[in-house]
């Protein structure tokens, strides 16, 4: 049926607004602290730039005084083995999260992140930093699938695409405190100039993880779980809602119902049955398994094509390589600060102008900004004044990522996977994000140092190009998701488009339309006429 026609008569009668609760500030600062999980992603991804460009960690990794630089082998080594290990524990998470909680998993993900941190603290030459931030990664891969996952099923839907935005925020304010924390250790001729800046990390690990302790459990982890009862308790005190609250046993409803219909389309089996069920189904069905497991892969892969992590990976050793900056880490600092100042505005937008909107035009700022940096590097490579202009424009270019991409494909990827395969999904999608990231990490330091490719600013036609893809690509397959619950998003994608979906508009519910499952949902009942 197209999206808002009328229902056949005959239909149960079902109030669509009565799917989820009103918001309220104790459940929204409950799904809001969730998004801190992105400090520590951000400031582990973000410190290592500095540090390789201190001149006592290059000593040290190079055991010698007379070394100025790491490298092009050893920086991508040390920037791509995290990559590495967080693209594996995505993969692993996505398991844990529907065997132990999404909650459990992602406490789990802080322990193992604090035991790569402490290798590395106590490092002194290549092989314990590499097999520290290794260890870490592991832990960054279970932490980035799953508090997205996490945050995805316990938001409200009229502010998730906000919550989920928060977790960019915090991506971004972990990245600049990096950039703080470097600048402000890069003199030190110490091992403290790198042992600080690393050992800070647990500092959010451990905040993170006391705080999850005492936060509910997803309910929908319940629901697959078939622990109704506990379903109902966590859901009730994630919509600051009592028990007994019509709202809380509609929209318990609504989920169950759901998930029993997703199981009837596509009964699930064994271990390796729920992995191969993410790839069951036709590509070209908006709908589908496969589909929907591609675009969460390829949108992860497209944010890494935006160039966005060259800036924040190899920003520092970037600009020292311009030849015409005298203090690249306050460069590679406000790069930063752009990044971060930037981010908030997503907040209001993703639910205001909705997310395909956003994704396309920010694609088409980006190429702009990218290829004009290119231009101006190719003609004036060595002119102070055009330098300036192409970091200027390397800052507009960071805030559209900021403002579209960086926070969109996360938000999105937590929303178009159906309850069976939703942690599954969303762990693939998370580790397609890593292994592009990896890939990338390993192939710039070749592309853009003096000895090897030398590209220089010559790199941003090739972020361009990539970028370039990312909207065409936004453009034909993006689905518009604000607005509606995970379980309206499932039906969405069922009935329309990409390029109609922003006019699709809910119109019947799994648990009172024509998609009623046939099971009774265990306390949760109809009465009085309500649907349920």
């Amino acid at each position: 049926m197209p999206g808002g026609a009328t229902p056949p008569s005959g239909r149960l009668a079902v109030d669509i607004s009565r799917v989820e609760a009103p918001v309220t500030l104790k459940a929204y600062l409950m799904c809001v602290f969730a998004a801190f999980g992105g400090i520590f992603f951000g400031y582990d991804s973000g410190y290592i730039s500095g540090v390789m460009g201190m001149d006592f960690f290059i000593h040290m990794i190079e055991g010698s005084a007379d070394a100025t630089v790491l490298p092009a082998w050893k920086k991508s080594l040390i920037t791509s083995i995290l990559s590495a290990g967080t693209f594996f524990g995505a993969l692993i998470a996505g398991d844990l999260a529907d065997w132990l909680g999404r909650r459990i998993t992602v406490i789990l993900g802080c322990g193992v992140f604090i035991v790569g941190v402490v290798l590395q603290t106590a490092s002194a030459g290549l092989g314990l930093i590499v097999a520290g931030r290794l260890v870490a990664g592991f832990g960054v891969g279970f932490v980035s699938a799953i508090i997205i996952l996490y945050m995805s099923e316990i938001a409200p839907r009229k502010v998730r695409g906000a919550i989920v935005s928060g977790y960019q925020f915090c991506i971004c304010i972990g990245l600049l405190l990096a950039s703080a924390v470097d600048y402000g250790t890069q003199d030190r001729d110490d091992s403290g100039s790198y042992r600080i800046p690393i050992g800070l990390q647990m500092a959010w690990a451990l905040i993170l993880a006391g705080g999850l302790f005492f936060l509910p459990e997803s309910p929908r982890f319940f629901v697959k779980k078939g622990n109704l009862e506990m379903a109902a308790v966590t859901l009730a005190r994630l919509r600051d809602q009592p028990l007994d609250s019509a709202y809380v046993r509609d929209e318990l409803a609504e989920i169950v119902a759901n998930h029993e219909f997703e199981m009837s389309v596509i009964p699930h089996g064994n271990y390796f049955q729920e992995w191969a069920n993410c790839f069951k189904g036709s590509l070209w069905d908006s709908s589908s398994y496969l589909r929907r497991t591609v675009l969460g892969t390829s949108m992860q892969m497209m944010q890494q094509w935006t160039g966005c992590n060259f800036v924040f990976y190899f920003g520092t050793t970037f600009f020292q390589q311009l030849g015409t900056i005298q203090n690249a880490f306050l460069i590679s600092l406000i790069t930063t600060l752009v990044n971060v100042c930037s981010t908030p505005i997503s907040f209001y937008t993703m639910e205001r102008v909705g997310r395909r909107p956003l994704l396309i035009w920010g694609a088409l700022g980006m190429v702009v900004c990218q290829f004009i940096v290119a231009i101006i590097g190719t003609v004036r490579p060595n002119d102070d004044s055009a330098v300036k202009a192409m970091i200027a424009f390397i800052c507009i270019y960071i805030f559209f990522f900021a403002t579209t991409w960086g926070p969109g494909a996360w938000v999105v990827i937590g929303e178009i996977f159906p309850l069976p395969m939703r942690a599954k999904g969303v762990a693939l999608s998370t580790a397609s994000n890593w292994l592009w990231n990896c890939i990338i990490a390993v192939i710039t330091p070749y592309m853009v140092d003096t000895d090897k490719g030398n590209l220089g600013a010559k790199v941003f036609y090739i972020w361009g190009g990539l970028c370039s893809c990312c909207f065409v690509y936004a453009y034909l397959l993006i689905p518009e998701t604000k607005g509606l619950t995970l379980e309206q998003v499932d039906q969405m994608l069922s009935e329309t488009n990409p390029r109609n979906s922003a006019k699709w508009v809910p119109h019947t519910t799994y648990a009172g339309g024509e998609l009623k499952a046939e099971k009774e949902v265990g306390h949760v009942e109809k009465s009085d006429g309500d649907s349920v």
